[in-house]
């Protein structure tokens, strides 16, 4: 089963990363997979500096007119690669709710872990890695489990609905709890002349 590597809008996403270092990992990923790749959304750039991949193993997916168009080629996708050192955050909730499950990098600040916060929150912390040759281990172990993905796929998205990142009203209590005990610390340092 050939790996499908979504890296969306890699070249974006590292404007402020170092983008050579991601493409570098990425490359390790597609190196030890025999078998095409399905699905690399990089940009002309990126891919050049991928190097000496046969352009018979690489589809590269274009700019779709429509969000319907964008979800749905998500259907050719069996993993993505999450861009580091930021991390995907709208593009990692919605390819989690397309049922693609995301290999993250932790990273040593918020914009570097938000992916990992997302995939321990739907239940998922074994897709984080902590290091870049557990990364490359991640995407390579499950690229060649085609039943892991294929449980994946058919559960993340009620997975995900199941979890706190859906639940509104839990998120609304606890803001408004938040925002509680905020004026009670300040009504308590106010009364006491703090």
């Amino acid at each position: 089963m050939p790996i499908a590597a979504a890296l969306r809008q890699a070249v974006s996403h590292h404007k402020s990363g170092n983008l050579e270092e991601a493409l570098r990992i990425y490359r390790r990923v597609l190196d030890v997979q025999p078998q095409n790749v399905n699905a690399l959304n990089l940009g002309g750039i990126a891919l050049f500096r991928l190097g000496h991949l046969e352009a018979a193993r690489i589809d590269l997916l274009g700019s779709v007119a429509s969000t319907r168009d964008h979800l749905a080629s998500y259907s050719n996708v069996d993993i993505a690669l999450d861009t580091f050192p930021y991390n995907g955050t709208t593009t990692t909730c919605e390819t989690l709710w397309m049922g693609v499950p995301v290999v993250a990098l932790l990273g040593d600040r918020h914009a570097g872990r938000v992916s990992a916060s997302l995939l321990t929150t739907v239940g998922l912390p074994e897709l984080v890695a902590e290091s870049e040759d557990d990364y490359v281990e991640k995407a390579v172990g499950l690229a060649g489990d085609p039943r892991r993905r294929s449980e994946l796929r058919a559960g993340l998205r009620e997975r995900m609905r199941s979890s706190p990142l859906c639940d509104a009203e839990r998120f609304a209590r606890n803001v408004e709890n938040a925002y509680r005990n905020m004026w009670r610390r300040w009504c308590a340092q106010t009364a006491s002349g703090r």
